[in-house]
């Protein structure tokens, strides 16, 4: 799902959220991927958390970051970056390869279709809240 045509941010929305109200469980405010989301779009996810905790909407966050990015992105931009990230896998260093697959064993031993890192949070997501994958 894509907020503002980014994508991951949704879920970064949401994560912050949960943290401010200490529902988050294992899910980590300011990941990797949530890192991500702000570099591209230019903002901090400290000061992100700040307004979320301020009860703004997911609306009123967007308009948000398009006020304070340090980097504004044109439409283009976004959609080729979300497109890019909703079909990035893991590296191919020995290293990566074995988190990943490590990553997606934790949830499923019977998923060969798991390439990308946005699946495999999906997958994560979908495993943790009851599903069997």
């Amino acid at each position: 799902m894509r907020l503002g045509n980014y994508s991951i941010l949704a879920r970064m929305l949401d994560k912050g959220r949960a943290t401010l109200n200490e529902k988050n469980g294992e899910y980590e405010y300011g990941s990797t991927m949530d890192q991500y989301v702000c570099q591209f779009a230019g903002f901090d996810s400290d000061a992100l958390l700040k307004e979320l905790a301020t009860g703004k909407s997911d609306g009123e966050i967007l308009q948000w970051i398009r006020t304070n990015s340090r980097t504004p992105r044109a439409a283009w931009e976004i959609d080729a970056w979300s497109s890019y990230m909703e079909k990035r896998g893991p590296d191919s260093d020995r290293e990566t390869l074995e988190f990943f697959t490590d990553y997606v064993g934790n949830c499923s031993m019977t998923r060969d279709d798991i390439k990308t890192w946005f699946e495999a949070i999906e997958l994560d997501d979908y495993v943790t809240f009851g599903g069997k994958a």
